[in-house]
């Protein structure tokens, strides 16, 4: 975060394993207080880490899709440290399915936690720091969400997840607008990195290797994260980051395309070689992961 970053407060949901883990660490290191969220043990176990590392955290454990307690986790984090300057919305799940396969249950459950879970800390948080903002104060605040390129391509098996992710790119563009009045900004990453979810379902990809540098260390996206969550990173908003191993792209969503106007209403049977024209003049879509 740099030295001049050292003492802000950053709230990290889903921080108790994986990349939420490797960001609370990060976040430390840094200099920044961090409140460690999770639903359970490894929330307390992070902070014993960083604690015992000379950095300062306390831990929250709750259901961050909970709105209550979304609620109650902005005021943990000023009640303990007396602001919040930056969230990084990290907690999610997976329950992967083709679609045929897939439950009701499930589909409601990854939508649940993978997009509610950012919605609610982040509109509690908005709401925190818009309150200052009114009242005069400086505020410097930033949100970095988690997406996916699940979310931004799609993936097989997980269409669940995938609408999860893509409503987190939507969210984060959207509240970059609206809360850019209030000296907030929000950004996302789409991370590919070994963590409990990705090593079952991608063993030989996850791997980590016997020496050299470890491509897919979830310690490889943090640097990223910290940064957004920066002062420095004031004029970055509304920007989904790739980011694994060494590398970092800025990842570009859906452009309108050239359109064809007849000045009237279509006729069914006319569209097809007009579709068919505007298809092949396009850009090639990236594909689906797996496809």
């Amino acid at each position: 975060m740099g030295r001049t970053d050292a003492g802000r407060v950053v709230v990290v949901t889903g921080a108790g394993q994986g990349l939420g883990r490797a960001h609370a660490l990060a976040f430390a290191a840094a200099g920044a207080r961090v409140v460690v969220n999770d639903v359970g043990a490894g929330a307390a176990e992070v902070v014993g880490e960083i604690q015992r590392a000379g950095g300062t955290a306390i831990a929250s454990v709750g259901d961050v899709a909970d709105w209550g307690y979304a609620e109650q986790l902005v005021s943990v984090a000023v009640e303990a440290f007396g602001q919040l300057d930056a969230l990084v919305n990290n907690a999610g799940l997976v329950r992967d399915r083709m679609l045929v396969n897939l439950s009701e249950a499930e589909w409601d459950l990854v939508l649940r936690v993978d997009l509610k879970g950012h919605f609610a800390p982040l509109r509690h948080a908005a709401a925190y720091w818009r309150d200052r903002a009114k009242a005069g104060a400086p505020v410097a605040a930033r949100v970095v969400n988690t997406s996916s390129g699940a979310g931004l391509m799609g993936s097989v098996g997980q269409s669940n997840y995938a609408a999860a992710k893509a409503g987190v790119a939507a969210l984060t563009q959207v509240a970059a607008v609206e809360l850019a009045r209030y000296g907030i900004t929000v950004n996302a990453v789409a991370p590919s990195a070994r963590t409990a979810m990705t090593a079952a379902v991608f063993a030989d990809t996850m791997r980590a290797p016997e020496d050299g540098f470890d491509q897919m260390a979830a310690e490889n996206v943090s640097p990223l994260v910290v940064w957004l969550a920066s002062a420095d990173a004031g004029d970055v908003t509304g920007r989904i980051f790739e980011v694994a191993g060494g590398e970092v792209s800025v990842a570009d969503g859906w452009q309108h395309g050239e359109p064809v106007n007849a000045g009237r209403r279509w006729q069914p049977e006319e569209l097809g070689p007009v579709v068919r024209d505007l298809i092949a003049r396009g850009p090639v879509p990236a594909p689906v992961y797996g496809a």
